[in-house]
């Protein structure tokens, strides 16, 4: 079963437990493939729901920092739960250890000698790590091996 599919399976389970949070999460992240789906006139890979999620956690991130600066704990919370459910579906993020192997691997493939060549490897890296690590974090790694 591929993402989509497990995703709105999932829905239908949230709405007979009638677990409120999780179908609202859900089908947020529905409306996104289907503005892909609409938009550019074609079906939605599980590597494009992937990006999708990521951004999804990523706004779940921001703006759970936003209400913490605002003081605003019951909506922290309700993000937090929010997040919890996206990072369910993702895969399981590579340890730094891993990162750095394949960072190494990627540096070596693609003839990486200085920081001119970052851009050879970042493309490199997430075509090649994808959602298994964030952008930020493979950049930070690439820095220190190339320095």
């Amino acid at each position: 079963m591929n993402l989509n599919a497990q995703i709105k399976s999932d829905i239908k389970d949230a709405m007979r437990a009638k677990d409120v949070l999780k179908r609202n999460t859900l089908r947020n992240i529905q409306v996104a493939v289907k503005d892909i789906e609409v938009n550019e006139r074609r079906e939605v890979t599980d590597a494009d729901l992937e990006k999708i999620l990521v951004k999804y956690a990523k706004q779940r991130e921001d703006a759970m920092a936003q209400f913490k600066d605002a003081g605003r704990d019951d909506l922290v919370e309700q993000e937090l739960a929010e997040l919890a459910i996206v990072k369910a579906y993702l895969p399981e993020p590579m340890s730094d250890e891993e990162l750095e192997s394949t960072l190494k691997e990627i540096i070596a493939q693609v003839g990486a000698t200085s920081m001119r060549d970052m851009g050879k490897v970042m493309g490199k890296a997430k075509a090649v790590i994808g959602s298994k690590a964030d952008g930020g974090r493979i950049n930070t790694i690439v820095k220190k091996l190339l320095a």
